[in-house]
């Protein structure tokens, strides 16, 4: 398998300017690959993982699949986004099942491998429970649970934990974790969070703002499993956080007024504001 992201560039036209969102991204993912891409709001990470998933067309650029352009979504791929987006009048097994259905798997085929991925990611009790029942948490692993019964080539996330709370968060990346050493499924992981980037990748891209490309890359050579406290995860993080400072400085000055700055600890503050040294 590979997924080759050549020359890419996308612009988005209004009425008024045309926005450059993402200019020459190049990008190679080999089999068994978890990458993740991180950067500043708005350097086009969202932007990037639509035009893998076939969900939005590059302005100019190609991505390929095994040989084949990416024109459109396709069975190779299945995106994971931050909303669980399941069907509340369906039980949870008729929710992870549904892919399936729509593939034309026979019924006690997908009834099966449903229950397979659902003990995968601990929720085979609730099979018979409603999307009501559960808590956002049991939501994202009934998404993820089927996402991964497609059984597609790659799994393309779109933050999909950054709205859940750091426990439940952190159950659901040891949770991912996991299933990656078993499966080796190729992810293509896009988040915020340096520390949630290097516990669970292998690559870490980090993505350059305004437009968006690709400013460093990451190689993390940590053994599995991997424990988020760790002082390998500190230092890795650490040196992400520098490549990050930069593009998150240069997103906050076009956004902010002039008369600020950034200080070595990432806080903003205007550069002429007394903060208090007289305590």
């Amino acid at each position: 398998m590979s997924l080759i992201v050549k020359d890419v560039s996308k612009d988005f036209v209004s009425k008024h300017k045309r926005t450059s969102t993402l200019e020459n991204f190049n990008l190679e993912i080999k089999k068994g690959d978890f990458v993740c891409i991180l950067g500043p709001s708005g350097c086009g990470k969202s932007t990037l993982l639509n035009i893998l998933a076939g969900l939005e067309k590059a302005t100019k650029g190609v991505v390929i699949l095994n040989g084949n352009e990416i024109t459109g979504p396709g069975p190779d791929r299945t995106v994971m986004f931050q909303e669980a987006a399941l069907f509340p009048w369906l039980k949870v097994i008729d929710n992870v099942e549904f892919g399936m259905k729509m593939a034309g798997v026979a019924k006690e085929v997908r009834y099966e491998k449903a229950l397979h991925y659902l003990k995968m990611v601990h929720l085979s009790k609730f099979q018979n429970s409603y999307v009501y029942e559960l808590s956002g948490g049991m939501k994202q692993r009934v998404a993820l649970a089927r996402a991964l019964s497609l059984d597609c080539e790659i799994l393309l996330m779109d933050e999909p934990f950054a709205a859940l709370d750091s426990q439940t968060k952190m159950m659901l990346q040891q949770e991912l974790q996991r299933i990656w050493v078993n499966t080796k499924k190729t992810i293509v992981f896009i988040t915020h969070n340096a520390e949630e980037a290097v516990y669970l990748a292998n690559r870490v891209v980090v993505m350059a703002a305004n437009p968006g490309r690709i400013k460093q890359e990451f190689i993390i050579e940590l053994a599995r499993p991997r424990q988020m406290e760790s002082c390998d995860i500190a230092y890795y993080t650490s040196k992400i956080m520098k490549a990050l400072k930069e593009e998150v400085e240069k997103v906050a000055k076009a956004e902010y007024d002039g008369d600020w700055n950034i200080e070595e600890n990432s806080v903003l503050y205007p550069t002429n504001i007394d903060m208090g040294g007289d305590i």
